[in-house]
Formats: C-alpha cells, sequence, structure tokens
C-alpha cells in the first residue's frame, strides 16, 4: 500500500492560512493533518471560505497532540519546516509518502521537536533580516518541490 503525501499543521491558528493549506493539498494530492489545538473551529467561515470548494478534494486527518501524531505516524518520512534549520528545503530528497510538518503562525515549530528531528529540519532561504514566509507560502513551496522531485504524479503539467 503506497501512503499519500501529507501536510501536517502542528497547532495552526490562522483558519485562512488553513484554508489557503487545503486547497494546495487538494491541487497536490496530499493529505492534510491538523494537530490540536486549533486556533479555530472547523466550521469556521473563513476556512470554508478560503478553502472554496476543495474540502471534497482533500483528505483531512485530525490528531489530538502533537505526541499522539508522531505515535500514529510512526516510521513513515517526516520533515519540519523552520526558520531555524540550517539545510535549504531544496537539499532534502523527498520519499513518497513523506509528511511535510509545519509549525503554528506565531511561534513555529517546538524547539524540543526540532532539536528531536534536527537532521530533517528544512529552511526556505531568504534575505537576511527577514523573520519568515506566510505559511500557506512556505507549505506550497515544499509541497511544490517534493513533487517536482517524484515528476509531478497524478498532475496535469499541461495547459487547460
Amino acid at each position: 500500500m503506497t501512503l499519500s503525501p501529507a501536510v501536517v499543521l502542528v497547532e495552526p491558528e490562522i483558519p485562512q492560512n488553513t484554508g489557503n493549506i487545503a486547497r494546495t493539498c487538494a491541487a497536490a494530492g496530499f493529505e492534510l493533518h491538523l494537530i490540536e489545538p486549533l486556533g479555530f473551529t472547523i466550521t469556521d467561515r473563513n476556512l470554508k471560505r478560503a478553502g472554496l470548494d476543495y474540502w471534497d478534494a482533500v483528505t483531512v486527518v485530525r490528531h489530538r497532540s502533537l505526541d499522539t501524531f508522531l505515535e500514529a505516524t510512526g516510521n513513515r518520512p517526516r520533515f519540519f519546516a523552520s526558520t531555524k534549520g540550517r539545510r535549504a528545503y531544496s537539499e532534502f530528497c523527498y520519499p513518497a509518502g513523506s509528511m511535510l510538518v509545519f509549525g503554528k503562525e506565531t511561534a513555529g515549530l517546538p524547539s524540543e521537536l526540532l532539536g528531536q528531528y534536527h537532521a530533517s529540519v528544512a529552511r526556505i532561504p531568504m534575505r537576511p533580516g527577514q523573520r519568515s514566509l506566510n505559511l500557506s507560502n512556505s507549505v506550497a513551496i515544499l509541497v511544490y518541490e517534493a513533487l517536482r522531485q517524484w515528476g509531478f504524479p497524478g498532475c496535469s503539467t499541461g495547459g487547460r
């Protein structure tokens, strides 16, 4: 059985970002894993509006905590996006079924997690003095790098 690739959001806070990310996941064929607590309700109208009519095209999995997520996903390949990463996201090879993990908008991922998985922490290069990119933009960058490496499976690369 081939596992679907996944985007994982740890305690997301802004419904519009999560809605945009759901749309990216639908377009790219990624699952969306949400780790509680969430900063909004799943029925939030801003979340639904940002995801438009793409919600039916994405599998959403909820986890009660980071620990339950880590336990449930076992040995799946996981990559952690952080401004604290030492290697650029483009330096990694993303195996099939990879999980791309992102932290909450105001705090990123917990430092203990980054320390535990330091060899799998990816950074998006930016100009000095800039704090970070928007979460939904960061997700799109890593998702499409993984898709590029895999040859865009299931995606149309031609015009409409």
